[in-house]
């Protein structure tokens, strides 16, 4: 799409099957960021990935803006519903246009709570540096997965972190709905050539709003 800015895409997959370097309780593990990880959930796999992903992008591709989206938590389609993905974010501004961005173009977020300072203590392992899985699942557990991920590249990080838990939007029955492609053509398209990505995109657009532009543009088609 004629992206202007240095842009990277880091797959981070994990394949939730038995074999003999599966993750067992009490596992410890040394992640890419350095930190260690109590296995207290097996089932919370990508997260330890993720946060390898990150981790990554941070040190390796020297990002200053990273944002990860995953089919992370159950309990997502809980918190905001199957058509509404969750943003978590440590950035009131790019929270703000991520909701922008999901109306311009159908793919509807809905911010979490972000609160490290309360809810990272979900995590808390005598033995590691954290633990997978917090240890109350009535305390935001959405909200408390996205923090694991943050935790590292560290909450005193000074770029911006967006997380976008898509596990419910992405399907609908068995199928699955292509969620998540338009989002960030939509949120990242002020650094593309495209006009029309310039004009849906809520971030780094010049001169007009994009409804300003929009209603511009209308008047001129009128006009023609």
């Amino acid at each position: 799409q004629g992206f202007k800015d240095n842009l990277h895409a880091v797959f981070c997959l994990a394949e939730n099957a038995v074999g003999p370097r599966a993750t067992r309780p009490d596992d410890i593990h040394v992640l890419y960021s350095g930190k260690t990880v109590e296995i207290n959930n097996t089932d919370a796999e990508g997260r330890l990935i993720l946060a390898d992903g990150v981790a990554y992008a941070c040190k390796d591709l020297g990002a200053d803006i990273i944002l990860d989206m995953a089919t992370l938590t159950g309990a997502q389609g809980i918190a905001t519903g199957k058509y509404h993905a969750a943003v978590l974010t440590n950035n009131e501004e790019w929270e703000k246009a991520c909701v922008k961005a999901g109306r311009n173009c159908g793919d509807l977020v809905h911010p979490l709570v972000y609160c490290p300072e309360l809810h990272f203590s979900e995590f808390t392992s005598a033995v590691a540096d954290m633990k997978n899985s917090v240890a109350d699942r009535d305390n935001t557990p959405s909200s408390c997965a996205g923090l694991f991920i943050a935790s590292h590249i560290g909450f005193d990080w000074p770029g911006v972190w967006v997380h976008i838990d898509i596990a419910a939007p992405v399907h609908a029955g068995e199928r699955a709905t292509g969620y998540g492609v338009a989002l960030l053509l939509s949120l990242f398209g002020g650094a593309s050539e495209d006009p029309l990505l310039n004009l849906v995109s809520p971030l780094g657009c010049d001169g007009d709003s994009p409804a300003e532009a929009m209603e511009r543009d209308s008047k001129r088609r009128r006009l023609v």
